[in-house]
């Protein structure tokens, strides 16, 4: 199980949990009153987001396992080191797929309908790094469905009210989109020696930090926007002025002639980032 969990970087989940549950209590919120919490639901919402993040990052490994085994910062992943076979991180893939598939069935017709379209997204993405650069904008659609799948696994359709979780699915998408590139600083000589494509390996450092900080300038503008198109109050602004600092904060960590706070920047940057503007906005949403 240890292993299982390293393969997937389970403690990653952090990056969209919060945005799945803020667009989950987003919807809770327009129903009625009476209706209350359906918390049975909102685990379904949650095993979900788990079986989806699980059969991508799997399935990334499985696609990678050549790559990651000539690159020496990935070399010791389980997969290249013999700690989990290839047939065995496939059939964990396939497993989670259908138990992906499977709760949403539980959910309501519209995730079911909407489920392959979900994997599609989540399990291309491993594949296009190979032909394009822009690998990092499919992750962040890749992650950006968490915010507005959640909001239909409690309204069941896409109404007006939705317009607030697609705004906070946009926010992810350029969050996500952005910090992807700083992570991809480490591997730009790798990349490029192997033909792949990203963009530090297009554009070069420089350059692609300069586009990481637009895009998080716009991640930033979307949070503000959406706080004023949904009146929010007090606590969704604490969030928001949080959040937002972080993201100007992992750009004073990395430097294109230093990359060693990358991962400070990459992983706990981003996963205090996205847990603590998530508290504050479903504090904002109930209180």
């Amino acid at each position: 199980m240890k292993n299982y969990l390293s393969l997937v970087k389970f403690s990653h989940t952090i990056f969209a949990i919060p945005f799945a549950c803020i667009g989950f209590f987003l919807a809770s919120g327009n129903q009625s009153e009476s209706a209350g919490t359906n918390w049975w639901l909102f685990l379904k919402v949650i095993l979900c987001m788990v079986f989806a993040r699980s059969a991508a990052m799997a399935f990334n490994r499985y696609a990678d396992r050549d790559i990651d085994e000539k690159n020496p910062r990935t070399a010791q992943r389980e997969i290249p080191a013999g700690v989990i076979s290839p047939g065995n991180a496939l059939y964990f893939v396939i497993v989670n797929c259908l138990l992906f598939t499977a709760t949403t069935y539980f959910i309501n017709p519209l995730c079911l309908y909407l489920s392959p379209i979900a994997l599609t997204v989540i399990l291309g993405y491993s594949y296009t790094k190979r032909f394009t650069a822009l690998c990092h904008f499919v992750l962040g659609v890749g992650l950006a469905l968490a915010p507005i799948g959640a909001y239909v696994a409690v309204s069941g359709a896409f109404d007006h009210n939705s317009v607030t979780a697609i705004i906070f699915s946009f926010v992810v998408l350029f969050w996500v989109s952005g910090f992807d590139i700083i992570y991809a600083l480490q591997d730009e000589d790798f990349d490029k020696s192997l033909g792949l494509n990203s963009i530090p390996a297009k554009m070069g450092k420089k350059q692609a930090l300069v586009l990481s900080n637009i895009l998080h300038i716009i991640s930033a503008g979307l949070v503000i926007f959406a706080g004023y198109h949904s009146e929010a109050g007090m606590y969704y602004w604490i969030g928001c002025g949080i959040f937002i600092v972080l993201l100007s904060y992992q750009h004073f960590l990395v430097r294109p002639d230093d990359l060693s706070k990358v991962d400070l920047a990459f992983f706990t940057t981003n996963g205090i980032a996205s847990a603590v503007f998530g508290v504050f906005v479903i504090l904002d949403i109930f209180l």
